[in-house]
């Protein structure tokens, strides 16, 4: 490959590498949200679909486009980036390659809120029921609120735990697995001594739906997501120094301990965000740092942003394949990224004999 001019030696074609990886998976994405596009019942040629893009055609299809396809493309996108860049924070700064949402018990711990909503606060959308078990949820908002504050409350007693124990990577990992053990038996209680139809909706929650976010949904996980973004990358060089080791870090001037709790801070409130308005979306934040890493290295230059844009494109081809593969039927998507997640990660063990 010719290198632009100006650009010579081997940290040139390091970068230029680097920059590629970024173009061709930028480039990915683009393309799968043209195929999202076309995909699904209503047969929409693609003539039709630019005439709709830009307000002409016919109204149903702009309906279509903009008010069903476009936001659930969005949301793929805002969520899969924003599991996917917290993934990637939170295996650098607890030298785990194991560590996301759903196995530090963010995941989890939004689960267990939605499920207090929905089984004690009638949370969820206004759903009619038969005569003979009238059960109404006309608060939807509330499920997001207590998901968020459940997705939230696992790092933070991680965090006391970890601050009265000492602030290392162990003993956060393990405080997850076991808070995260924690709320899922919880979730399991309460749901034990409710009826049928709320445990149905706390089950239909988990199950992950791209469609239950609207616009200012979509611009909140947005904004969000970039603020944290910005975060991250301003302290791209303190996460290729966490990367030596914390000792190395600490002996260039990294404040180790206060990045530690700043960064899986923020890295959880997007995670909850993100998780609090679509349900359980497992895998992405795990997988998707592992697959751009054999292309960028751990350079968090490159990394972060490199990251968000694998768990977008993850997350949107994941939503493709669960509206194509028994139409008209829709798949829960939180179900098809772990049944397709598991498989890619167990390869990319089996392939190096580790994932770092």
């Amino acid at each position: 490959m010719k290198l632009p001019e100006g650009v010579h030696g081997d940290y040139g074609h390091y970068i230029w590498k680097k920059w590629m990886a970024l173009f061709i998976i930028a480039a990915c994405l683009f393309g799968g949200v043209v195929v999202s596009l076309s995909v699904g019942s209503s047969g929409i040629g693609p003539a039709e679909i630019v005439r709709a893009l830009f307000g002409r055609g016919l109204q149903s299809s702009r309906t279509i486009i903009w008010n069903i396809r476009m936001p659930r493309i969005a949301t793929a996108i805002t969520v899969g980036m924003a599991l996917a860049m917290a993934g990637c924070i939170m295996q650098n700064l607890l030298r785990n390659p194991l560590a996301s949402a759903s196995t530090l018990g963010i995941t989890q711990g939004a689960t267990f809120g939605a499920a207090v909503s929905i089984i004690y606060f009638q949370g969820g959308a206004q759903v009619a029921y038969a005569a003979a078990n009238p059960v109404t949820f006309t608060n939807p908002y509330s499920v997001v609120l207590f998901a968020f504050i459940g997705g939230i409350s696992t790092t933070i007693l991680i965090l006391l735990l970890a601050r009265v124990i000492g602030v290392t990577p162990s003993v956060m990992i393990l405080a997850g697995v076991a808070i995260s053990a924690m709320f899922t038996g919880a979730t399991a209680l309460i749901q034990y001594f409710s009826d049928d139809v709320r445990i149905a909706s706390v089950v239909y929650w988990t199950f992950g739906n791209l469609g239950r976010a609207g616009w200012s949904e979509i611009l909140l996980i947005l904004g969000v997501s970039v603020a944290a973004f910005f975060y991250f990358m301003y302290n791209r060089w303190n996460y290729n120094a966490m990367e030596s080791g914390t000792s190395t870090a600490k002996s260039l001037g990294v404040n180790v301990n206060l990045l530690i709790l700043a960064g899986m801070i923020i890295a959880t409130l997007v995670s909850a965000t993100a998780i609090a308005f679509v349900g359980t979306i497992n895998f992405i934040g795990l997988i998707a740092p592992h697959i751009v890493r054999r292309f960028t290295g751990n350079d968090y230059r490159f990394l972060i942003p490199a990251s968000a844009l694998m768990g977008a494109l993850v997350m949107l081809l994941s939503d493709i394949c669960s509206r194509i593969l028994f139409p008209p039927a829709v798949l829960p998507i939180g179900a098809l990224t772990s049944f397709l997640g598991a498989p890619l990660f167990l390869y990319m063990i089996i392939k190096k004999g580790n994932i770092r």
